[in-house]
């Protein structure tokens, strides 16, 4: 029994799940050394699910997502009374990060706020509030370019009462919205440039602190924006675009006394590699230190802070979950793996990220016992695309031996954190079908998305 313990406790080291810095305090083996997700007393065994399902398969978490959005408002709260700051809070999450409407809602429901990017996005907003799905106090930010039909919703949606905020990005917006009587924002383009998946030389959104101070008064300016970066890895490199932000802000108000809220964007990264970095605890406290500070030096009124975390809050709520269906040698010399392990799903469809931006992920076996040998693998999809490859970017995965154990049985993968951007930018190469989408909570198992027929998926392209 001491030495079945023991090989337990090795598999969850090696496999780095029931901790909370990386994300996998829900992840755990059982005794047969299978993958389950906890909930409460409620758990999930996912070699099962994937048998009974079928994959390619995508399993969603609402707890997951309620938790930590709950966490991040209950942090937050703490450290504004811990520091006696005189501002407010607010998280609003993008929906460009995942739309799906279990997503948004479960959000929504645990007090989310909401930002879009398009007249499309903002036009759901209006489809729930026209449902009286969520409170209509909720908050909007509205980003991206604004085409007459964004603008014209916007419009439609604070005539309403909607507290829907404009972030104007460029010189026609700024036209449009100037002198509008209700609540607005503009963007900075910040000159810090950090180590982040936001590597443009020039960032095309937004105004240099220059021309927004010269722009003058304007009316009803409640809200200054700027996004730096996505997957941000060293706390200084958001710490110092907000010291550079706060700047311009109090310089800014000045001019324009309604000036109150800093929306610092995105950029909380997640440890997809699992390698430990910064606490979203330590972030909060040094922010608010820095934004107190700044104030106080100033005499100026602590600021209203508004974060955009999309990723940080989604991805670790969805796993996807496929099959290897054949194994293949490496040939000796060709690179750090042995073998090749085919799924029954396509990376280029399914996990875009892997291809697009070259997207490490935490990939655990949905079976691992202790005689299993280990093999250093690369993983191919099933799309006819040489590029639908998953190599550990450049290097190779560890997983259980499939040949190992004679070839009996199924080896199922699991993908951690797939609940960011895979959804939007999933695609049909070689036409194949989309991953079945289940809902796992309070026990029980939902489908919410069957898997895609031929003739679905046909009827996409006009046939």
């Amino acid at each position: 029994m001491k030495k079945k313990n023991k090989d337990l406790i090795n598999r969850k080291k090696f496999w780095k799940i029931g901790i909370s810095d990386f994300n996998t305090q829900y992840f755990d083996f059982n005794k047969d050394g299978e993958l389950i997700v906890k909930e409460g007393n409620n758990q999930y065994n996912v070699r099962y699910l994937a048998e009974k399902l079928g994959t390619p398969l995508e399993i969603f978490f609402p707890f997951i997502l309620e938790e930590r959005v709950e966490d991040l408002l209950d942090l937050t709260s703490a450290l504004i009374k811990k520091n006696h700051y005189g501002g407010k809070f607010y998280y609003h999450y993008p929906m460009k990060v995942n739309q799906n409407k279990e997503v948004v809602m479960s959000l929504v429901g645990e007090g989310a706020n909401l930002e879009t990017g398009s007249y499309n996005e903002l036009w759901l907003v209006k489809r729930m509030l026209e449902q009286e799905s969520f409170n209509p106090k909720i908050r909007v930010i509205c980003n991206g370019p604004k085409t007459d039909k964004y603008i014209n919703l916007i419009d439609d949606l604070q005539h309403r009462g909607l507290k829907v905020i404009p972030v104007i990005e460029g010189p026609n917006e700024l036209k449009v919205f100037r002198y509008s009587r209700y609540s607005v924002g503009i963007r900075l383009d910040i000159p810090v440039k950090v180590q982040s998946r936001w590597d443009k030389a020039v960032d095309r959104f937004g105004f240099s602190a220059e021309e927004i101070l010269s722009l003058g008064k304007m009316k009803n300016l409640k809200l200054l924006h700027y996004h730096i970066g996505s997957q941000i890895e060293l706390l200084s490199d958001i710490l110092n675009p907000i010291k550079y932000a706060l700047d311009v802000f109090f310089k800014l108000k000045k001019i324009n006394p309604s000036l109150d809220t800093l929306d610092i964007g995105g950029g909380m990264p997640i440890p997809y590699n699992r390698v430990k970095g910064y606490s979203v605890n330590s972030l909060m406290a040094q922010i608010l230190k820095l934004m107190k500070t700044e104030a106080d030096k100033r005499g100026m009124p602590h600021p209203d802070l508004r974060c955009e975390w999309g990723r940080y809050i989604v991805a670790p709520s969805q796993i996807t979950v496929y099959k290897v269906i054949d194994v293949k040698n490496v040939p000796p010399k060709a690179g750090r793996a042995k073998k090749w392990y085919v799924i029954d799903g396509s990376f280029m469809n399914d996990l875009l990220d892997t291809w697009a931006i070259h997207q490490k992920w935490h990939v655990i076996p949905c079976t691992d016992k202790p005689d299993a040998k280990a093999v250093k693998v690369w993983l191919a999809g099933s799309s006819c695309d040489s590029d639908d490859i998953y190599t550990g970017q450049g290097s190779s995965i560890v997983l259980p031996d499939h040949e190992g154990n004679g070839g009996q049985g199924r080896l199922y993968l699991a993908f951690l954190d797939s609940g960011a951007y895979q959804d939007p930018l999933a695609s049909h190469h070689c036409l194949l079908s989309s991953p079945l989408k289940a809902i796992a909570e309070n026990g029980q198992i939902i489908v919410i998305r069957r898997r895609e027929t031929p003739d679905d998926v046909g009827k996409l392209f006009g046939w």
